[in-house]
């Protein structure tokens, strides 16, 4: 999963920075609002996607004596940075630069033709080009995102993509989809406010278009901070909750569950907790020959000669709470390995079954104590 992320985010960062060259050198010679917003834009994108190449490199370190579930949580921890810092920076710096060109209009002559390479080229050819670049560029790093995230939806099953963006569980992959493809519909935006400035001659068109998107920006903001808060406030996996309803269900061994709960930890890691109850007469189905084996087990380290009453009595106990334990230590056993099949990213499960509980002090008989249990 972070290697289709890692492969879409590599590519919108080189993608990017070329774009934001293209769009500032544009925007110097055209003087266009748009065009620079546009440029500020492709700049907040390149370090966004900075951002989140490090919280996938640092995300994906194992479990270690500080972090017991991984550093899984670290990529929304630099998505929220990159979302909430840079494009609400790029979103001012947009309508800073907006109010500045409408406070100068008439004070800045735009240039009636730029000279390149000993060549007179009017400015709307200028940015006709860049732009065309930019939407090219940008459209194929949207492609490759969006063939990701599209094989990620049908592989679960889901089919509104819409939903899907809302509830998936990868806001790395989320990141880039969004604004690539927000970059392609600024793209747009300031084709669109450049061509009517240029055919009704008013530059308000230009400016206008610009503030569009420098809100743009802002709101990619808020809706991708909101996304990664959701999984830095130990969101409930959901999906693992249904599963293990439906397995507990049709499970013979148990009667119902309780106090249900899961957090997420990353994308790859939940950890489930439940407690249930059990049909105490389908587990105690073979109870016998389970205690007779544990207790043959335990007189077996003993002379015969040594079995006392009270070498018989604690092996008799110790059989029945070994039993007993083994015979629940199978069923969670078979409960995690059925959940862990429907929900791979279930990490661990926690079960306290109601009803049995091991004596908490044992008087161990000498002869027993001679060799250790």
């Amino acid at each position: 999963m972070a290697q289709g992320s890692k492969k879409a985010v590599l590519y919108a960062i080189c993608v990017n920075a070329i774009i934001t060259v293209l769009k500032g050198l544009a925007a110097l010679a055209t003087h266009s609002a748009a065009m620079m917003n546009e440029a500020v834009h492709s700049l907040m994108d390149t370090l966004n996607q900075v951002f989140l190449l490090i919280g996938l490199k640092r995300g994906g370190r194992p479990a270690d004596s500080h972090y017991a579930f991984g550093h899984g949580q670290k990529k929304y921890l630099w998505n929220l940075w990159s979302a909430i810092g840079l494009f609400s920076i790029g979103c001012g710096l947009g309508l800073a630069h907006a109010w500045h060109a409408w406070h100068n209009l008439g004070h800045v002559d735009r240039p009636e033709a730029i000279s390149i390479f000993g060549f007179d080229v009017a400015p709307i050819w200028v940015s006709g080009v860049v732009l065309f670049i930019a939407l090219v560029l940008e459209g194929y790093v949207l492609m490759v995102a969006g063939k990701e995230f599209f094989s990620r939806m049908r592989a679960e099953g889901r089919k509104n993509p819409f939903r899907y963006l809302a509830d998936a569980d990868d806001p790395t992959l989320i990141a880039v989809l969004l604004e690539d493809s927000i970059a392609v519909t600024g793209v747009i935006l300031a084709a669109t406010g450049i061509g009517l400035t240029q055919t009704t001659g008013n530059p308000m068109w230009d400016i206008g278009f610009s503030v569009s998107i420098a809100v743009m920006l802002g709101f990619t903001a808020i809706f991708l901070g909101m996304i990664n808060m959701r999984y830095l406030t130990n969101i409930r996996d959901k999906d693992a909750e249904r599963a293990f309803h439906d397995i507990v269900k049709h499970h013979r061994e148990v009667e119902r569950y309780h106090d249900l709960r899961s957090v997420i930890v990353d994308d790859t890691h939940t950890v489930v907790v439940a407690e249930i109850e059990v049909r105490e007469e389908v587990l105690m189905r073979g109870m016998n020959q389970r205690i007779d084996r544990h207790e043959q087990q335990l007189l077996e380290r003993v002379a015969e000669h040594r079995r006392t009453d009270a070498v018989l009595e604690y092996a008799e106990t110790r059989a029945i709470v070994q039993a007993t334990l083994e015979a629940t230590e199978e069923l969670i056993d078979e409960l995690e390995a059925e959940l862990k099949q429907r929900c791979p990213r279930v990490f661990h499960l926690t079960i306290e079954i109601d009803g049995i509980a091991a004596p908490s002090k044992l008087d161990v008989p000498e002869q027993l104590r001679q060799k250790p249990l």
